[in-house]
């Protein structure tokens, strides 16, 4: 058969630019990608909900923030970038491969901007104070801490809200109606 000479990746640039009914091939690309996208989408909006939900440090003591926090950095600060960064790739991919309906193309591409503002808010204000917490010692927490914490607990919020609401745009391109 011609797919199997030609490989996956040139079959599916054939199918996915030219403009002919979608074949099986292509159907069951679209369904692996919409599936990984809400998957992705789900892992992160679910992990910064939870830290949302779970763990507002508000009514910590300077010791145990700092330990909680930094804690939270060393496991997170590598991997939900990461993941943030396939959910996005996802996302257009996912827009792409749905170019024709307008009304999920844009869903998704506003979805992928949500995303990339979560990324954002990430990168440009809680990574920042992170890199500074890391550095704190138990025995010599600035007098400032709190400041630090309640800048970061509202980026937080920030992009949590943001992903959430790029999840519920991609959850709701694979459930609406055509």
């Amino acid at each position: 058969m011609l797919r199997s000479r030609t490989g996956f990746w040139s079959v599916w640039q054939s199918e996915v630019i030219s403009n002919q009914q979608p074949s099986q091939f292509l159907i069951m690309t679209n369904s692996i990608v919409r599936f990984l996208n809400i998957f992705m989408a789900a892992l992160v909006a679910g992990a910064i909900f939870g830290i949302w939900i779970g763990y507002n440090p508000a009514s910590l003591s300077a010791t145990a923030y700092l330990e909680q926090q930094q804690n939270a950095i060393r496991s997170l600060n590598v991997l939900m970038p990461i993941l943030g960064a396939i959910t996005i790739l996802l996302t257009l991919l996912s827009a792409y491969l749905q170019r024709k309906s307008r009304a999920v193309f844009i869903s998704l591409l506003v979805a992928a901007a949500f995303f990339i503002i979560s990324g954002l808010v990430t990168r440009l204000g809680n990574q920042p104070i992170n890199a500074i917490v890391i550095k704190w010692q138990a025995d010599s927490i600035p007098a400032e801490w709190t400041e630090l914490r309640d800048q970061w607990w509202q980026f937080h919020i920030l992009r949590a809200l943001s992903s959430l609401v790029g999840l519920a745009l991609v959850i709701w391109t694979s459930i609406r109606k055509d």
